[in-house]
């Protein structure tokens, strides 16, 4: 069988959301010795399909890194698949807070360096001393007390929409690139509490590693990241300091944790968290947009890309051998609406 998708990626986008199928979306990682990736891989792919898993997952020598989503009535049997792999049985799922199983569309299990990207030398330190981990009871008691630091270890994209209160945000693209900012703004609370959050839980095991190798000497993390915390704080009834809109790499973009909105439409102003691509593919830029603007503005982040989804195909395709967009290489920089006036006369 052929251990990759082969029919259209659009048709299969197209499948998934008219299907009235239910899924529950969820995340898992951890680290292990993997010996023969390529087999490892494959094995996986074999296992995974035949359970109708779609999603995304990392394989390296380091471990595992996935985010899927898995039909409801297939549940237990996926959970069967996970635990015949050693390393893997009774791992925590994390599952996904706001779900509409519209998550994924197809399975796609790639190898890697790293399950995450981090551009650490794993020799030079003790991966395995990690910092504690914090049950959500654990960190709320915690975070009572005025001198600890809370460090959001996600990008400026995740962090824009949603963040635990009193949280320090990097403005930074990268788990690679937070790292050292994170190091140099906390060089003088090496004897603090520091609590690190990220999305499920994966980065903060590194780079709490890594922060007690430089020096610092009380490190945290919040056990699961945002997506367990905030199933905790459900279960056992405690308040949830998180604030926002949790971003997901998925095609929900969000999950919503509380209902306060936190951020604003990079094009009007008005508060507004939905994360979206830009419909000129050929800039393809994340930004936040309102429902009213991307009315407007016909899902696009400017009236330069706006004018050129209007043109004939053949003429786009010669125009992106030489035109650049916001979003041009697909990089996820902090947008910047241009603010000249013919871009804003939708307004």
């Amino acid at each position: 069988m052929p251990l990759y998708n082969r029919v259209n990626n659009d048709e299969l986008k197209r499948l998934m959301l008219e299907s009235d199928e239910k899924r529950v979306t969820l995340s898992f990682y951890q680290y292990a010795k993997i010996q023969n990736v390529p087999q490892f891989r494959n094995d996986l792919y074999r296992l995974l399909d035949e359970v109708k898993v779609f999603g995304r997952i990392y394989v390296a020598s380091e471990g595992v890194n996935g985010q899927i989503s898995v039909p409801e009535h297939l549940f237990d049997r996926f959970k069967e698949k996970l635990n015949s792999i050693s390393f893997l049985k009774d791992i925590r799922l994390n599952v996904a807070i706001d779900d509409d199983g519209k998550s994924f569309y197809k399975l796609k299990i790639k190898i890697r360096n790293k399950i995450v990207a981090d551009g650490l030398n794993d020799d030079t330190f003790d991966v395995t001393k990690r910092g504690k981990h914090l049950s959500a009871k654990e960190y709320n008691e915690l975070v009572a007390d005025p001198n600890t630091l809370i460090v959001d270890m996600r990008n400026h994209y995740e962090s824009e929409v949603g963040y635990f209160e009193r949280a320090i945000r990097p403005d930074v693209e990268t788990f690679r690139e937070a790292l050292p900012v994170v190091e140099d703004m906390l060089k003088e609370d090496k004897n603090k509490n520091i609590i690190m959050y990220c999305t499920g839980g994966i980065r903060c095991e590194k780079a709490s590693a890594y922060y007690l190798h430089k020096g610092f000497e009380k490190v945290h993390m919040v056990d699961g990241g945002i997506i367990e915390y905030t199933r905790q704080c459900q279960q056992e009834g405690l308040p949830n300091k998180f604030v926002g809109k949790n971003f997901v790499f998925d095609e929900r973009m969000g999950e919503r944790i509380s209902e306060e909105i936190v951020s604003k439409c990079h094009q009007c102003g008005e508060p507004a968290d939905s994360h979206v691509n830009c419909a000129n593919d050929a800039c393809h830029i994340l930004f936040i947009q309102c429902s009213s603007c991307a009315a407007k503005m016909d899902a696009c982040c400017s009236a330069k890309c706006q004018d050129f989804i209007a043109l004939p195909e053949e003429e786009q395709k010669e125009r992106r051998k030489t035109e650049v967009f916001n979003g041009t290489k697909f990089g996820k920089g902090r947008y910047k609406a241009h603010r000249k006036e013919e871009e804003l006369s939708y307004k």
